[in-house]
């Protein structure tokens, strides 16, 4: 029994070992990848005279495991039974917002669909006066 508990502490410690080395080569690469990226982003700019920049996901570090879901947001719809116009609008409203994450999620610019959701808002609090 005593061999056994012995034979898997030191299993445990050489696991601690092989995973700092391995968190050692990791930030080593990722810090040595870095390097070359602005390196290369450096002479592409003193040859061709623009700068190089990297795709958005890669400068925000978005990531998102493999087995995590992200948890969606849901809503009760808001539908105005008096006016079919307002439970339009709140319909649109509700697919743009959808539209507004998705774009987020993606990295993309959102601009015009904050604009749109501003102007929908609007368009519901004029019809409900």
């Amino acid at each position: 029994m005593d061999n056994i508990i012995s034979e898997y502490q030191r299993w445990k410690q050489q696991g601690e070992t092989l995973r700092t080395q391995a968190k050692q080569a990791m930030e080593g690469r990722f810090r040595d990848l870095l390097t070359e990226a602005a390196r290369i982003s450096q002479e592409y700019q003193k040859d061709f005279g623009s700068v190089l920049k990297p795709p958005a996901p890669i400068t925000a570090f978005r990531f998102k495991p493999a087995g995590v879901k992200a948890a969606k947001k849901t809503a009760p719809a808001q539908v105005s039974a008096s006016n079919p116009k307002v439970a339009g609008l709140e319909k649109k409203l509700a697919q743009t917002r959808t539209k507004l994450e998705a774009t987020k999620a993606a990295g993309k610019p959102t601009k015009n669909l904050e604009d749109r959701i501003y102007e929908i808002e609007d368009e519901i609090r004029l019809s409900s006066i």
